[in-house]
Order: C-alpha cells, then structure tokens, then sequence
C-alpha cells in the first residue's frame, strides 16, 4: 500500500526513556513505566497494558476549590506498561521541564500532562481586584518533572524585565514570582479593544523577573465563570489563595 500517509514524519515516534515527549506539534506521546498525570478525555489512542483512573480534580482539597472558583483541571491517572498519546481538540502542545525550585501559574485549561512527581495547587491570581472575563484562580506547578501545556497556534514567550501588559483572554502561563495585576485598557489609552467578550476593558500587567507565554488567540478559556461566580471567587479568594 502507498501514500503519503505513511511518511516518516508520521509514522510512531519510539524512544528508549520512558516519559513524555512530542509525537507531532498537536500530539503528545507517554512511554509509560509507571503512572502521569493527564486531562480527561484527552486520550486518542494507546498500545500496552495501561489502566485509567479518574481522579476529579487531584483529591477533595482541589476538589472543592474548583467548585468554588470554577478552575482546575478534571485528572485522570494513567499507569502501567505502554504507550499512550494525548491531544485536545488540535492545539499546539508544548513541553516544559521544572526543576526543584521553579514554580509555574498555568490556565488550568491548558494543562494536558505532567508527571505525578509534580505538586499543583489551584490559587489566587494576585491583584485580581476587578472582574473581568478571565479566571480568578490559576494552576501552580512545582517539583520536579515534564508538564505538556498547550496554545491555540504558535505562542510567543515575552521577557519580562519591564512592565509588561497581556490581553488576559491570551496569557495562558508566567513564572509564579512575578507581580500580577489588572488595569482599565483606557487607563493606558487602549479604549475598548480589550475583553470584548464581557464588554468591559481590561488588560493584565506583570512585573518583576521572568517571562509570560501569549496565545495568538483571544477567546475565553473554556469553562470560564459567568460574573456571580466571579464575585464568589473573589469573596473566596483569601481563604483558597494560601
């Protein structure tokens, strides 16, 4: 049989380390020997003895922050010997390693995997004095392991190392030590080309030393709250935060 299906550049991926790695720019790959972390309802295929185990989102305490603030991402548990591959609706997957010390903030709508030696908690974007279309509360990621993300289309990475302001409809993740904040989009002469979703004009600002990943895409994430259920994560925003 003949056809350019058959490519190189589409055949399986193989690899003699088990962890996770890119099949394609829109696929990701898990060799598994042992167990990751993954979305639910993001696997599209697998080869071996695997098993899934949904998990909600990560125990009771994540459970019930996202609840409260409608973040967080629904887990389940892949374990076993195999191979497994991963993919949400064609968006880019990009893969980011932590090491101890590194702390990231991630839409929880763009995490697709990581590895289970990784910690996450669902916290407090601070200076959220404001509602807007974008989440209140955000994944952070520390420990030690590979985390795939994803983007619809090509991100780019900003350096911040001076004031730095994203539509927050587009900021899919940040170092967790910059200093975030919300402004009116007219306060820095942007009238109302920002957050046209909501009909309100916002714009996030970061400061400090590190850098903000950008989507070329301004959509709201999925699942995002409506504006009683922005006012409740607020109220809450003290008690989740720490």
């Amino acid at each position: 049989m003949r056809s350019a299906l058959f490519a190189a550049e589409n055949m399986e991926k193989e690899s003699q380390q088990p962890g996770l790695r890119l099949q394609n720019s829109k696929m990701l790959k898990a060799e598994l020997n042992g167990e990751i972390m993954a979305r639910t309802g993001t696997m599209v295929a697998y080869q071996g003895q695997v098993q899934f185990q949904a998990l909600g989102s990560g125990g009771m305490g994540k459970w019930l922050k996202s609840k409260l603030t409608g973040e967080g991402v629904p887990l389940m548990k892949c374990s076993g010997r195999g191979d497994v591959f991963f993919a949400d609706r064609a968006a880019d997957v990009h893969l980011i390693d932590l090491e101890p010390g590194d702390a990231i903030s991630i839409n929880g709508a763009n995490v697709l995997a990581f590895d289970s030696t990784l910690q996450y908690d669902i916290k407090m974007v601070q200076g959220m004095g404001m509602m807007s279309s974008a989440g209140l509360f955000n994944c952070v990621f520390t420990g030690h392991g590979r985390l795939a993300i994803t983007t619809k289309g090509s991100p780019v990475v900003l350096n911040v190392d001076q004031p730095t302001y994203v539509d927050p409809q587009a900021a899919i993740c940040w170092s967790a030590n910059l200093q975030t904040g919300y402004h009116r989009a007219d306060q820095l002469g942007l009238g109302t080309l920002l957050g046209r979703s909501t009909g309100e004009a916002f714009t996030m600002s970061f400061a400090g030393q590190g850098f903000v990943v950008v989507q070329p895409s301004e959509e709201p994430a999925p699942g995002a709250a409506s504006g009683g259920q922005q006012q409740q994560g607020g109220v809450l925003g003290g008690l989740l935060g720490s």
